[in-house]
């Protein structure tokens, strides 16, 4: 049997059997596309704003579940953004984290890159601090409580000019904040990586890992342009790289990851149906992916649950859930003692299947 250390093998055989009526363990995953403020629950939005003292613009949990259905990103993004209001305090920012990664646990998250948007939070007048102190206290001993290692990543604003993106990083160096990495999200037609040139090249000098967001609703060209002028590491969605056979080839070529949010892509209209998305062909192509919840508070499902539902659409085997994963841990940011554990966490798995 091979096994996942070499980065492109996997076994010959498949794994993780299920028992009849008894659900599959999930397999040990790293979870490298994930904003916090993403995970905020409705019953956790209601909990936090009766804390605080604020009054919500919904009559109840029913009434905010009605709003979640989408018609595109823009949709989203105004919900997302209103719902943060309830996070004031370093407590409200810690306790959505640890709600996160209690989850996450059960989902099988065994590493997670856990992006957080700091402009969205300083921009109604909470400070830096605040967020960054609240999520980074409780990711400090996220290994020892939940068995998930992580890191931080800032990630910044698009459809915000370069020059407010660029004040916020400087404010996060200047205060040594525990950030691993730089990310680039929120709208993205009209907002091509290009525009964050400059602050790409700030977070390169600083030493941190580096990420965008390309390709969900962008066009191919917007992947191209994140490789290119911003040098990233790693896409995140990248869908859109199927409309462009020049571009798959040089994916496919230089392992790029692409951390892929099949859940996310159906609920933002990005693809019409589960049964549409890309991933099927992206994984024949040979394309480095992984599966991510992005936002799972606001489309339907963590790891586990799109798991669960790309294998009962696909019939996804053992076989490519275990590539999947094996994909997961080799595109993380991770140092490579933790890569080492997590690969022999999931050959162990099938080791003993």
């Amino acid at each position: 049997m091979d096994n996942f250390a070499g980065g492109s093998t996997v076994p010959e055989t498949e794994t993780d059997a299920a028992v009849p009526g008894v659900p599959a363990k999930p397999l040990p995953v790293a979870e490298l596309h994930l904003h916090i403020e993403g995970t905020l629950q409705p019953e956790l939005i209601f909990a936090l704003a009766e804390r605080n003292g604020i009054t919500l613009p919904y009559s109840g949990l029913e009434e905010l579940r009605e709003k979640y259905e989408f018609t595109d990103l823009q949709s989203f993004l105004d919900l997302y953004y209103a719902n943060m209001a309830v996070l004031r305090t370093e407590q409200d920012f810690a306790d959505m984290t640890r709600a996160y990664l209690e989850r996450a646990a059960a989902a099988g998250v065994r590493h997670a890159e856990i992006m957080m948007d700091p402009q969205a939070h300083v921009s109604r007048g909470i400070p830096l601090e605040v967020c960054v102190n609240g999520v980074a206290s409780v990711l400090a001993t996220s290994q020892e409580k939940f068995g998930i290692s992580t890191m931080l990543i800032a990630a910044f604003l698009r459809d915000l000019p370069e020059e407010s993106a660029l004040e916020v990083f400087g404010q996060l160096l200047a205060m040594n904040a525990p950030i691993g990495a730089i990310g680039l999200d929120s709208a993205e037609v009209g907002n091509p990586p290009s525009k964050f040139e400059r602050l790409y090249d700030q977070a390169r000098e600083a030493g941190l890992r580096l990420t965008a967001h390309a390709g969900e609703e962008g066009p191919a060209s917007y992947i191209t342009e994140a490789l290119d002028v911003l040098g990233v590491e790693r896409i995140d969605h990248g869908i859109r790289c199927m409309d462009d056979p020049d571009l798959v080839e040089r994916l496919v070529n230089a392992r790029i990851p692409l951390t892929v949010c099949p859940l996310s892509n159906v609920r933002l209209r990005a693809v019409d149906t589960l049964a549409d998305h890309p991933l099927p062909a992206m994984l024949a192509a040979g394309l480095n992916v992984s599966v991510n919840s992005d936002d799972p508070a606001y489309f339907g499902g963590y790891v586990d649950d799109n798991f669960a539902q790309l294998t009962t659409v696909f019939d996804l085997s053992d076989f490519d859930r275990a590539r999947l994963a094996a994909n997961s841990i080799h595109s993380s940011f991770a140092t490579e003692e933790r890569k080492a554990e997590l690969l022999a966490e999931l050959n162990g798995r099938e080791l003993a299947s």
